[in-house]
């Protein structure tokens, strides 16, 4: 380069980076010191792009004992600053600078970067590699940031960062590789697309009071992201479209906590497959105006939805299918507006409130170990029963056994005698016309106690008969002992004898009617056999 072409600004840049020296091009009228403002800068503040790539590549050597660097502020950049390809061994660092055309570093090799407070109409630094970090923080970044491939030993700080390209991406970073920090906090925005799939991020991804705007589209693309520590959506955290999360890992806790999300009639939080070595907090004030999937996400910890607000009428507001893990806090600020899909989940604990239940779930499939609070088998019911799948027989099995490991025996037959009689309502009138008479004579087996009066009542009844018309005997040259009483029990009795009913032969309607204690004695005994056998092995 010609040195003699250098413009006084230049000429101080040049002069200024053997030593590392900063360069300071502000005006004195701050006013004009926004970048936004800097078509109005003149001369005095503007640098060629080629007189920054020069210096990057090495056509000035370093000053012994100093630090070489490009430090420069409130300066225009004219031109290109095309470093594609390039091995740069100084560090960058612009603020508050304006850029005429978009830098390209696509494949570069960099010392640290730093643009913070600079107005540019994109950045390319696709497959970039930066030895340590990359800072934009404050920049107004329009046209698209790209960051596809890239990898950051250090870390990546777009705090404040103001990212616009509408109906396109505001950001492209698939595969990013930053080994530390990702900072979008302190009022990042994005109008446009943000993608992260695939991306890995060896620290805490901070979107902490984001705001994501793409309606018609993703708001947040991060399928396969891989975030080493916590991940912090929260703290007025907004995003209008879709937040897609679909089989990211998240090494710490995963927190949505006052997060808005909105994608009215389509998904709103997409976190399918989603794996948290700890919790997700979604909840206190989190909402969320479009669907939001868990769908086979897997929670080391708890999945907390306290204090949240989900709405999605047209379909499933809240996908827990097949999700794994240790508690479910189901506690919402008020009822689910849709329907609230556990079937299939695993959970150690389901922690929940009847205040707040969805007026629809699915529940078929769904283990749990403990509920809190356990509630009344009629309440649980009721819970059972909002199922949009009408009867399902795993749901009661799952809900009796887990009364039957706290203790709760009868609450634990209530519910599976509430499974017969729910049953029977999906059965046909032969069925139904059986199951009726189990259900008032024996409550299908689950009443052993209703068994008993039964027998009791028809040894009354039996007494009664056989004292007013004793049945004959059977050898007329032996005259026993008759006793209407143990003649009627002998024959209730389905096992055994006490030596009445193979003495004596009642005769005509009688015959019939000794046929039919008999029967009775047989089903009913055995009723109460099994419910005392279900008594003794509780003991």
């Amino acid at each position: 380069m010609n040195l003699d072409e250098l413009s006084p600004p230049e000429r101080r840049l040049w002069d200024a980076f053997p030593s590392g020296e900063p360069v300071d091009l502000s005006s004195p009228d701050t006013t004009l010191n926004d970048p936004g403002s800097a078509d109005r800068w003149g001369p005095e503040r503007v640098v060629r792009a080629e007189v920054l790539v020069a210096l990057l590549a090495g056509a000035v050597d370093p000053e012994p004992g100093q630090v070489a660097a490009v430090r420069l502020s409130g300066a225009r950049v004219t031109g290109s600053l095309n470093l594609g390809h390039a091995d740069v061994s100084v560090p960058l660092a612009l603020t508050a600078c304006a850029f005429d055309e978009a830098p390209h570093l696509y494949w570069a090799n960099m010392s640290s970067v730093h643009m913070m407070r600079c107005r540019l109409p994109g950045l390319i630094a696709s497959g970039t590699r930066v030895d340590g970090h990359l800072w934009l923080e404050g920049s107004s970044i329009s046209g698209g940031l790209w960051l596809d491939g890239a990898h950051i030993t250090g870390i990546l700080n777009m705090s404040g960062v103001h990212l616009s390209n509408p109906g396109g991406d505001a950001l492209l970073a698939d595969r990013l590789t930053v080994d530390a920090n990702v900072y979008c906090d302190q009022g990042f925005t994005a109008n446009g697309e943000v993608r992260l799939p695939g991306a890995r991020v060896g620290g805490q991804l901070i979107f902490r009071g984001a705001r994501l705007h793409n309606p018609s589209g993703v708001a947040l693309y991060a399928s396969r992201l891989d975030i080493a520590a916590n991940g912090f959506c929260d703290g007025g955290f907004t995003a209008e479209g879709e937040v897609r999360l679909r089989g990211a890992r998240v090494g710490g806790y995963l927190s949505f906590v006052g997060a808005k999300l909105k994608h009215a009639g389509h998904t709103a939080l997409n976190a399918d497959d989603l794996t948290v070595e700890t919790d997700i907090y979604c909840s206190d004030g989190f909402t969320a105006d479009g669907a939001v999937s868990f769908a086979g996400a897997r929670v080391t910890g708890q999945l907390s939805l306290r204090g949240a607000r989900l709405r999605h009428e047209p379909g499933t507001a809240l996908s827990l299918q097949r999700v794994q893990a240790e508690e479910l806090l189901l506690r919402p600020a008020e009822p689910i507006t849709g329907v609230a899909d556990l079937s299939y989940a695993r959970l150690n604990l389901l922690r929940d409130d009847a205040a707040t239940w969805p007026s629809r779930l699915q529940l078929d499939g769904l283990v749990y170990e403990n509920l809190e609070p356990a509630l009344t088998a009629r309440e649980r019911l009721a819970w059972l029963r909002r199922d949009t799948d009408g009867y399902q027989p795993q749901p009661y099995e799952r809900l009796a056994q887990t009364y039957r490991s706290l203790g709760l025996d009868a609450d634990g037959r209530s519910i599976l005698l509430a499974k017969a009689r729910d049953r029977r309502s999906t059965q046909g009138i032969p069925r139904k016309t059986v199951g009726w008479f189990q259900d008032i004579l024996v409550g299908y087996g689950y009443r052993p106690f209703r068994a008993a009066s039964w027998l009791i009542g028809l040894l009354a009844f039996g007494t009664i008969v056989f004292s007013l018309h004793k049945p004959s005997v059977l050898d007329d040259g032996h005259h026993p002992h008759f006793n209407a009483f143990f003649y009627t029990l002998d024959l209730l009795l389905p096992i055994g004898s006490l030596g009445q009913e193979v003495e004596f032969a009642p005769k005509g309607v009688y015959q019939w009617i000794a046929n039919l204690l008999v029967a009775a004695g047989l089903v009913l005994g055995l009723t109460v056999a099994a419910g005392a056998t279900r008594a003794l092995s509780r003991e």
